[in-house]
């Protein structure tokens, strides 16, 4: 499996991403909103767009389908309750669904509501899997809720889905937020030396050779991961008192989600 990052550049910070079969040439397009840059990658790559995934609904995601598939005849491929949302869906899929790509890849459909009801995340069946995570995980940070979502549905995706994937599995996100949610990670884990770390030798990337963390790093660096965490805790109960001595994991995710949506 070939991946290859595709940086827009835009005021959103979107990534897009190509998945090709190196046997065949054949590539999926992720989410291209930037499709002519995705197609000039292809072109240079020698590579055949054959299949668009749209992980979710939001036009920031769905707005290059029109002109990828009026340059490729690709098909349009998305959750199976967004076809209402997402015009002239091919296949709609589900959790436990497969999408190949040529003769070598395969990626499995990944159920992830919270961001919306209907986001699907795929995960590669690579020796070193990858996680094409839309905007229900991010680099450091995790979806917000605002637009068609619900904070119990991720809290539910990050305990039920997320936890459980291998700590090798490489991070692949919608959205290019890494600084911003390092420093809320920092705002709530002072501490954090990994966060720490990781700002300062990041804070100036290049974001078209963007860092791709693993899930390991983001246990590490993600406040979303970290809510058994004594300093998250004790940031918490400073600010909301209710949540008691000894709040469960969902009320932390919830207060975390909260607070970062005006952070």
């Amino acid at each position: 499996m070939i991946v290859e990052q595709v940086w827009t550049g835009n005021a959103y910070r979107n990534f897009n991403y190509l998945i090709a079969c190196a046997e065949t040439g054949e590539a999926l397009a992720i989410d291209p909103l930037d499709y002519p840059k995705c197609l000039a990658l292809a072109r240079d790559r020698g590579w055949n767009i054959t299949q668009i995934l749209n992980t979710h609904e939001h036009g920031d995601h769905t707005g290059g389908n029109a002109g990828m598939v009026k340059a490729t005849g690709a098909s349009i491929i998305a959750h199976k309750n967004a076809g209402r949302r997402i015009s002239n869906m091919d296949r709609g899929v589900g959790a436990g669904d497969i999408i190949t790509v040529g003769k070598t890849v395969e990626l499995e459909c990944l159920d992830t509501p919270g961001h919306t009801m209907s986001h699907i995340c795929v995960l590669s069946r690579t020796e070193q899997p990858a996680l094409f995570s839309g905007d229900t995980l991010f680099n450091a940070g995790a979806g917000n809720c605002h637009n068609g979502g619900h904070p119990d549905e991720l809290y539910a995706t990050f305990q039920n889905q997320l936890q459980g994937l291998a700590e090798q599995t490489r991070i692949y996100p919608g959205h290019d937020y890494l600084i911003n949610n390092l420093r809320f990670t920092l705002d709530r884990e002072p501490d954090n030396t990994a966060a720490k770390l990781m700002l300062d030798k990041y804070e100036n990337q290049d974001p078209d050779d963007a860092l791709v963390t693993t899930l390991a790093q983001e246990r590490d660096i993600n406040t979303f991961f970290r809510l058994d965490n004594p300093s998250v805790i004790a940031r918490l109960q400073s600010q909301f008192p209710d949540i008691g001595d000894n709040p469960d994991p969902r009320s932390v995710f919830l207060k975390l989600r909260e607070l970062r949506n005006s952070w």
